[in-house]
């Protein structure tokens, strides 16, 4: 898959606004909680969040180190970053790569990963850096999307967003589930000095109070708001209201199952 601006998932900040807004709480808010709970962070750790968009596991590592902890969003993304300093400013906030990050060696006592190892230009060397940061005895805790074919919905809109608007529009939504395969995913860990790291597979469920709102944060939440149009948006919306009947509830609201991976690794 080629790497662009869709599928590193690169967004503007109007666009990180409504991301924080609804897809965090759609998506993303209730695994924060697991991955925290993974690192095993407690009072007093040093906690870097490697990718942290607007921040929503970074606020919640904050809020288990205190009160003498260090907290670090780390994100390549002005706009998220703009968002997450806005809601969090007591919280060390770095624009940077996670290929090359501005710390020390030894630096943190847990790293933490939510969704965001698919979208760097080279996992490998992310992961190294997340290894190089963490003091001897830390963890490195990080998620993955499970793959898509096990997410429902989002098999079904990839394939309809790949008929409608071609293969670039629905890479972009293809791109959060490029290492659900656990075999790839392991790989991935063991080729970055990560070897022995413990896998769980963990149920979860995407939720959107319509399939209007639904198609919304998919195209002007995330990377697809430069590659469909207003006008391709609506025609989107009505398709997906045809075709996606089955996900909805009575009162119009969604929900189908988006199961993710979880990787924790001790440093030695």
């Amino acid at each position: 898959m080629p790497r662009n601006a869709a599928t590193t998932g690169q967004v503007t900040k109007s666009a990180a606004e409504i991301y924080d807004e609804f897809f965090v709480p759609a998506l993303f808010g209730e695994w924060a909680g697991p991955l925290c709970d993974a690192a095993g962070i407690k009072p007093g750790d040093a906690v870097l969040d490697v990718a942290c968009g607007t921040g929503a596991t970074t606020r919640e590592a904050a809020a288990r180190n205190r009160p003498n902890g260090r907290v670090a969003g780390l994100d390549r993304n002005s706009g998220m970053l703009a968002v997450a300093q806005a809601k969090a400013p007591s919280i060390e906030w770095f624009e940077s790569m996670a290929e090359d990050m501005p710390f020390d060696a030894n630096s943190f006592d847990s790293v933490l990963c939510q969704f965001g190892l698919m979208f760097f230009e080279d996992p490998v060397q992310a992961l190294q850096e997340m290894r190089r940061v963490l003091r001897p005895g830390g963890r490195i805790a990080l998620s993955v999307w499970d793959s898509a074919d096990n997410s429902p919905g989002y098999a079904e809109m990839i394939a309809l967003i790949d008929e409608m608007f071609g293969t670039v529009a629905a890479d972009a939504l293809r791109a959060p589930f490029v290492l659900g395969d656990r075999a790839a995913l392991r790989a991935v860990l063991d080729k970055a000095g990560l070897q022995g790291a413990r896998l769980a597979i963990c149920s979860g469920n995407a939720r959107f109070a319509s399939i209007r709102d639904w198609v919304r944060m998919d195209v002007r939440g995330w990377t697809l708001a430069d590659l469909i149009d207003d006008a391709g948006f609506e025609e989107l919306v009505a398709k997906a209201e045809e075709r996606m009947v089955r996900f909805a509830a009575s009162d119009g609201s969604v929900t189908f199952p988006a199961p993710a991976h979880i990787a924790v690794w001790t440093h030695p």
